[in-house]
């Protein structure tokens, strides 16, 4: 490919990050040596670790001019992967797509072959970044809890709640059977209840100071969270319980104790989307073609043009959207 395209581009001035929509050349795209594949983007999304590394909240990218986005969904236009061909609909998330390597907020991106999914049948391109990233890291957090023996009828515990991972986690546990409790800073948020979550309790529930072991609430948990928000429940969950830990916007620190894990058994389980192997991720989608109605994600996505992803970046750190903001690029 000859032509020039429009990408984000994030550059570093004097310490200050500006991000701008440009025209770029074809040939800014590092070719892979592993089975290069060039995609023709149609979507990507905005994901918190997007929003860090768009603003001055954290360091996830380390070079500049740099094309970020963590993920994206599109068309391939060119192959050296014996898998993927041309014409194929594929799924990137992960491997360091937009922080170590240039990602989906441009019109084309070009990745390994070997990190790309297929997409679904099931699944239009819309659907498939709706889900993303967040939805991957909410099924693989079920599949975590029910190998650990968290079964359909027992209550589950999901924090974020209005977040990405949070909505996905809530709209598959309500699917396969679970009672749901939602902790969230909005209590009165009409989303959640669309969601059809009928327990919310306040995020301040969980903030305060940690006791080693406290009163048992939940049989399990996902938590986006981290800091004292997972220590505290840990000590709160109920004996053999468990908990999928795949966030920490709360802190990276764990003020806990072994008291939960000898005392009651309790299981923490660590969740990472970014290095699952391909087997994982593709029974993981198909779980989630299976598992999600697509009339639930038009009410989770809020659709944006590619030059609006800065400030929508800004309003997340600011706790502000909810769902799923998708970033149209055709």
């Amino acid at each position: 490919m000859n032509e020039s395209f429009q990408a984000l581009v994030l550059d570093q001035h004097e310490e200050r990050l500006h991000a701008e929509v440009k025209e770029v050349q074809a040939d800014v795209l590092p070719k892979e040596e592993d089975g290069n594949v060039l995609v023709e983007v149609h979507y990507s999304a905005v994901n918190y670790k997007d929003a860090l590394g768009l603003t001055t909240s954290g360091k996830i990218v380390n070079r500049y001019p740099f094309i970020p986005g963590c993920e994206f969904v599109g068309t391939v236009v060119e192959s050296d992967h014996l898998d993927i061909k041309v014409g194929d609909e594929v799924i990137a998330t992960g491997f360091g797509i937009g922080e170590r390597h240039f990602g989906g907020f441009s019109q084309y991106a070009q990745v390994p072959g070997k990190w790309l999914v297929k997409l679904p049948k099931g699944l239009s391109m819309r659907d498939a970044i709706a889900i993303g990233t967040p939805g991957l890291t909410a099924m693989l957090s079920i599949d975590a809890l029910e190998h650990a023996g968290v079964r359909p009828g027992e209550e589950v515990l999901v924090t974020g709640a209005t977040g990405g991972v949070g909505s996905f986690a809530i709209t598959l546990l309500r699917r396969l059977g679970y009672h749901v409790v939602a902790s969230t800073g909005k209590t009165d948020s009409p989303y959640l209840r669309s969601l059809g979550v009928e327990t919310i309790i306040d995020r301040s529930e969980l903030e305060g100071p940690v006791r080693p072991l406290a009163k048992q609430r939940f049989d399990a948990a996902i938590d986006s969270v981290g800091g004292n928000t997972l220590a505290n429940i840990l000590s709160q969950t109920r004996y053999e319980g468990a908990v999928a830990a795949c966030g920490l916007v709360g802190g990276a620190e764990l003020p806990t104790s072994v008291y939960p894990f000898i005392l009651r058994g309790v299981k923490l389980i660590g969740i990472d989307s970014v290095m699952q192997p391909m087997v994982r991720r593709t029974n993981a989608w198909e779980r989630l073609e299976e598992l999600i109605d697509p009339k639930v994600l038009n009410e989770m996505i809020h659709e944006i043009p590619l030059h609006d992803v800065p400030r929508h970046a800004e309003a997340m750190m600011r706790g502000e959207l909810s769902g799923r903001t998708v970033v149209r690029l055709r």
